[in-house]
This record gives structure tokens, sequence and C-alpha cells, in this order.
């Protein structure tokens, strides 16, 4: 199963998400390419569209090996077993995850005119793809420290791993296709261009309801 790119991931995705009348009051995107998705949602469930701004804390000597994620509201997760394993020290992490705190800050500034609200709602929380399932349980958590009565997790494609796991910590996990084989998200798709922050700004700012 493909999608020829984020936008059409996001219809299907809101097809199925319309057949299932759920009960939601926000859909909330993880940007960047998480937005695109989410816009699509929100315009076929008529509901408000936000962000919320998630990072991913790189080993220090290793920056595209996650050992961990960060999201706003100060939720912090952190992998013990491959920092022990990596022999990454107290100061190198410290160093790091300041770093990725400070970027968070400026993404947040960028794509929120406020705080993200999601005290009392119900949330649909969406990206394009998840892969080990990391950000996405840091953006589970921190929208349940915000507040959220509720939230689902919804995606195109997950990986077996990233879907049961992510189903023990979200109260529902939705994806079109959960693989076993799971390699990276832009397998799944034909067109998979780096989404920019200006497209995200415009999605945020378009209206859905």
């Amino acid at each position: 199963m493909t999608f020829s790119s984020r936008e059409d991931a996001g219809r299907q995705l809101a097809e199925d998400l319309v057949q299932r009348d759920l009960q939601v009051d926000l859909i909330v995107g993880l940007p960047r390419g998480g937005v695109v998705v989410a816009a699509e949602v929100a315009h076929a469930l008529h509901k408000p569209l936000d962000v919320l701004v998630v990072r991913k804390i790189g080993h220090p000597r290793h920056r595209e090996y996650g050992i961990g994620a960060i999201a706003e509201g100060g939720v912090v997760l952190l992998h013990q077993d491959a920092i022990r394993e990596s022999f990454v020290s107290k100061d190198e992490l410290d160093e790091v995850i300041a770093e990725e705190n400070q970027t968070l800050a400026n993404y947040r500034a960028r794509f929120h005119e406020a705080s993200l609200y999601v005290k009392g709602k119900r949330v649909i929380l969406v990206d394009d793809g998840i892969a080990t399932g990391a950000t996405t349980e840091v953006a589970v958590k921190a929208a349940r420290k915000l507040g959220a009565t509720s939230i689902i997790v919804a995606a195109p494609v997950a990986s077996t791993s990233a879907y049961h796991h992510l189903s023990r910590v979200a109260d529902e996990v939705i994806a079109l296709l959960i693989d076993p084989g799971f390699m990276a998200v832009g397998q799944y798709y034909d067109e998979f261009d780096q989404t920019t922050d200006e497209e995200v700004i415009a999605l945020l700012h378009a209206p859905t309801v």
C-alpha cells in the first residue's frame, strides 16, 4: 500500500476516521509532515487543527540515532538502554537536551500564536507515519500532561512494534497499514518531499470548520 503524497494519505486516513464516527474536539498534527496529513483529517471531520511540537533527542556523536524525544509541556522521554549501551555521559546528554529544548521553543514561537490548548478536549494526534513510535509516545504524554481527556493516535502507516507499543500509551491507535516489514516512512509514499515551516504555518492558519 502506497500513497501518492501526504495529502493523499491524509484524505484516505480521513475517510477511514469519518466512517468510525469518532467523538473528538481537536486534530493535532506532529510537525512537519504530520501537519499536512492532519489538515486533511481536520477538514473532513470539520474540527480545528493545531500542532504539538516534538523533537528527537539524537545521540551526541551520532545525531541521526535517536536516544529519546522531548515535547512542549516539558515532557522528556529517554531510552535508558540505548544511553547506557552507547556510553553517553550525563553532560553530553544535558547538552543535547538543552539544544533541542531551544529548537523546540523556536518552533513553538513560529507555529503557535498561543500555547497549545488541549485541556478537557478529545484529541486525534496525527503523523505521516510511525516508525519507532518514540516521538509519538512523547507527544501522547505531553497531551495528557496538558489535560487532554482522550487521545487517539492516527497515521496512514505504522510499524507493527510501534502500533502495539502505542496501544498501551494512547486510548486508541488507528493506522491504515500496519507493516511488520516497516523500514522507513518514505517507502510508503510516491512523493515524500520535506515539508517546510511556511507550509505548516499556512495550514495552521487555513480554516477547517
